[in-house]
């Protein structure tokens, strides 16, 4: 949305949304608020339904207690910041992002969760021109066996991010090929050259070692969730600290947790074939996973 435009309404929208049987909704934003457009009942999921869109930049999160986002501001720089990195001459007008996320979401009782692309150029969508849309779907919290138990990830060893601070609507297309999404392959580990470890295809990695928690820094996504993970890590008694761990230090670890701002915070307990730890969530993956749970309760704000 250019920032000439002008704010809306955020209990008002252009026209009553259309929602498919899976609970899928796709809005174009427009000067007059978000327009509500059509979404097949074939369509699978959010990223299917925001797949006719040129390629833009993008973030995703979901709701708390209906409502409320953690750490929405956080999003909305991140999403600045990639339209930099990419020489957009383009501001995003964040009042009039958040009143439209109001606008959606603002009388929900149920948790949902949130896509928003931002292109370089409006795109004509059914009719409607804009250069932002948002999709929205039903959130469902992860299985608890998966965070009682914890879950095992693999590699993609033969993809990567040519820039991974910039979080591209792209990216989302050319991770497809690589399964996510079970307790048995929730997610793929990324590697750089010198086999050390990145991140996933849609969500940051932290290791526990004695008392620091570990995660790459830099070549990553600069995740949300993992940097609330981090602030949050002083109060059970773990350090933060910034190295990319090489694969084969992984038997000295005794913790990984996967975090993303969808999934929130998930003990990761096998990758690939090597156990990590015990096999079990261990201490301190359960403590943050807690004071996670218990920050989104104190801190998650409606968009006003």
């Amino acid at each position: 949305m250019d920032a000439e435009h002008a704010s809306v309404d955020p209990l008002r929208m252009t026209s009553a949304p259309s929602q498919t049987n899976s609970g899928l909704e796709l809005f174009a934003l427009t000067p007059s608020g978000p327009r509500a457009l059509t979404v097949a009942a074939t369509t699978g999921t959010m990223h299917d339904a925001m797949d006719p869109l040129p390629d833009g930049v993008y973030s995703a999160l979901r709701t708390f207690r209906g409502n409320r986002f953690l750490e929405l501001e956080a999003h909305l720089e991140r999403t600045q910041q990639s339209m930099h990195v990419l020489a957009w001459k383009k501001t995003l007008d964040r009042k009039a992002l958040r009143a439209a996320l109001n606008a959606i979401v603002g009388r929900n009782t149920k948790d949902v969760r949130v896509r928003f692309d931002v292109l370089p150029e409006p795109f004509e969508l059914q009719g409607v021109r804009a250069d932002v849309f948002v999709g929205v779907s039903p959130h469902t919290e992860l299985p608890q066996a998966w965070l009682k138990d914890g879950v095992r990830v693999d590699y993609a060893r033969n993809l990567s991010r040519t820039q991974p601070r910039v979080k591209t609507t792209k990216w989302v297309k050319d991770r497809r090929p690589f399964p996510i999404g079970t307790q048995e392959q929730l997610d793929q580990l990324l590697v750089d050259p010198e086999g050390r470890i990145l991140e996933f295809t849609s969500a940051n990695i932290a290791f526990v070692r004695g008392d620091e928690l570990l995660s790459a820094g830099d070549g990553v996504l600069d995740g949300i969730t993992q940097r609330v993970l981090a602030r949050l890590a002083s109060q059970i008694g773990l350090k933060p600290r910034h190295v990319r761990l090489p694969e084969n230090e992984l038997a000295t670890v005794d913790e990984a947790i996967l975090s993303s701002s969808v999934r929130g915070p998930v003990p990761v307990v096998k990758i690939e074939a090597l156990t990590i730890g015990s096999g079990r969530p261990g201490p301190k993956t359960k403590e943050l996973v807690t004071a996670y749970y218990a920050c989104a309760d104190r801190e998650a704000r409606m968009s006003r």
